[in-house]
């Protein structure tokens, strides 16, 4: 199992700390780095920012959101960050959330999946360099009734074949990334509840006639992102994620509709994940923070001492995950930085 580096939103210690943070997983062997968008920063932006001051560690999105980009706008993302790296490019996409697609893009998030599976076709196609014509439901390549022209990518990517990497929560995504995608990029992955997940990508990977074997970004990666806090105290340690967790938990979403709440039901907690939700949605953002079991928060970040944390790892590595994105918490860049060192010097161990 190889270890990542996940940024988040380059504004949490601004762009010195993105790249300090970078450099110094690069520096540690870290396989990639990841930056995340929602509504704020992009992210094929930060990963320009981070390529360009560094030299080996791969680059990837997580996301790019489907909602926001054409899939041709997309695959000419792809494309120019990969050949300005060198081949370091990792193409990670989702289907973000209701609210943002529909209050922030302004695009209707009916039937997902299809509109996903539709969106992955034309961008490798743009990224093989096919002329471009694609006839779908969401898409139509070009317009019948206009003065549109098949086109085709004008530059190269460096790599043969651009890995796709899909964000996925639900059975449903779940064993389209399987089939689609040449990796999973998750989120609150425990190792405990991780059956059912893989097997979803397995399913998935059988409707396509590949196996879940491999760890390269040409086999199948499974990339956990996982939260990492360094201390003795394990309460105080959790305490450093409740915030986060009831954000994903009570507000990335509506009452109706929360895939992350939904996870946490799958997962067993159904009843602290509607007390965390109520809470959040009725603004008392302590109170969902407060309301966030500690086992939750222990089963879906390392937390801990470095021996601790090398144990958790094991079981990373154990339930399937081929790469463990690290997103390091501490209170200034210098913790941050340590909690890098430590989860490196963990591997090895676990």
């Amino acid at each position: 199992m190889r270890l990542a580096l996940n940024l988040g939103y380059w504004d949490r210690g601004g762009p010195a700390a993105v790249v300090a943070l970078a450099q110094e997983a690069e520096r540690l062997g870290y396989d990639s780095v990841w930056a995340a968008e929602a509504y704020g920063s992009d992210s094929p932006s930060v990963l320009a920012w981070v390529g360009a001051r560094t030299e080996r560690i791969a680059l990837g999105s997580a996301v790019m959101q489907i909602p926001g980009r054409t899939p041709a706008m997309t695959a000419m993302t792809a494309a120019t960050i990969d050949a300005l790296s060198g081949g370091r490019f990792r193409l990670g996409l989702g289907v973000s959330g209701p609210q943002v697609s529909e209050g922030w893009h302004g695009v209707r998030f009916g039937s997902p999946l299809r509109r996903t599976r539709e969106y992955v076709e034309i961008v490798r196609m743009a990224l093989r360099r096919d002329t471009l014509r694609y006839d779908g439901g969401f898409w139509t390549l070009p317009l019948p009734d206009g003065p549109g022209k098949a086109l085709k990518l004008t530059i190269r990517p460096t790599q043969e074949r651009v890995p796709v990497y899909l964000a996925a929560v639900g059975p449903r995504s779940l064993e389209l990334a399987g089939e689609i995608a040449d990796g999973w990029l998750a989120i609150f992955f425990s190792p405990e509840h991780a059956g059912p997940q893989l097997a979803a990508l397995a399913a998935g990977r059988g409707r396509a006639g590949h196996g879940m074997t491999g760890s390269s970004p040409h086999g199948f990666d499974v990339v956990p992102t996982v939260p990492v806090v360094v201390g003795a105290d394990l309460e105080v340690a959790a305490d450093a994620l409740r915030g986060y967790c009831a954000l994903y938990l009570g507000g990335m979403g509506s009452r109706e509709k929360n895939f992350y709440n939904e996870l946490a039901v799958r997962m067993g907690f159904g009843q602290a994940a509607a007390r965390v939700q109520e809470h959040f949605l009725a603004g008392r953002h302590r109170e969902a923070a407060a309301a966030v079991p500690f086992e939750f928060i222990d089963q879906t970040a390392l937390l801990g001492p470095p021996e601790r944390i090398a144990e958790r790892i094991g079981r990373y590595a154990a339930a399937g995950a081929t790469t463990l994105a690290v997103s390091p918490y501490a209170a200034d860049l210098a913790g941050r930085l340590d909690v890098l060192r430590t989860a490196a010097e963990a591997l090895p161990p676990a």
